[in-house]
């Protein structure tokens, strides 16, 4: 059972989102409508992960964004779901870089399961990375910096791309039509070619993807 906090100035999709969650087994510890309650929430309540939409009082630009960066900055073993209708590239990017493990950033018309999602979020918590493709696509072409990543070949660039989705190397297989050894050889490529040196966790693959977003 997860311990959750969501922030959502709808008051009709905040307690749906309660509801859905709730029903489905999980403690949602606090529901707040606005960026200031969301910090207040997570000092008192110290959840596993949170909720936020971008876009909440009193401007309805960025707030929920902003605040979510804050909460990775302060809280690194807190999981942090970002959903939203839109992707905000301007602090999206910093928002992947505040930290390794535990972010998500999911589109709100684009979810269509509710098992994908809470699934999603339990991953979330865990400290893994979940991305919508829509926000991969737009963050590549916010960014003009040219690095590494540029060494890459065609089939690496795609299996990237699936990872940055936070497909494992067995989904990659089977999207791409390729044997789990070719996968996991062009995985040992990339981390190579983007400097990323063996480690004894999986934060390279986070910090591949990361590389990949970034440029």
């Amino acid at each position: 059972m997860m311990r959750v906090v969501i922030a959502e100035d709808s008051a009709i999709l905040r307690d749906g989102l309660v509801g859905l969650l709730t029903t489905r087994g999980q403690q949602v510890v606090a529901a707040v409508a606005d960026a200031e309650q969301l910090l207040a929430a997570v000092r008192e309540h110290q959840p596993d992960v949170v909720v936020v939409d971008i876009r909440m009082p009193p401007t309805h630009t960025d707030e929920g964004l902003r605040a979510a960066i804050t909460l990775r900055r302060d809280n690194p073993g807190l999981g942090v779901l970002v959903f939203s209708q839109y992707v905000e590239t301007r602090y999206a990017a910093e928002l992947l870089a505040g930290g390794s493990t535990g972010v998500g950033y999911l589109l709100k018309d684009r979810v269509a399961d509710v098992g994908e999602f809470i699934e999603a979020l339990g991953r979330i918590a865990a400290g893994d990375t979940v991305l919508d493709p829509e926000v991969v696509t737009q963050l590549m072409g916010a960014s003009r910096r040219t690095d590494s990543v540029d060494a890459l070949t065609a089939r690496e660039r795609q299996v990237l791309r699936l990872m940055a989705e936070g497909r494992a190397n067995a989904a990659i297989a089977a999207r791409l039509v390729l044997s789990p050894g070719a996968v996991e050889k062009h995985v040992t490529n990339i981390f190579t070619k983007l400097g990323l040196a063996p480690s004894t966790d999986d934060h390279r693959r986070v910090l591949a993807v990361l590389r990949f977003l970034e440029s």
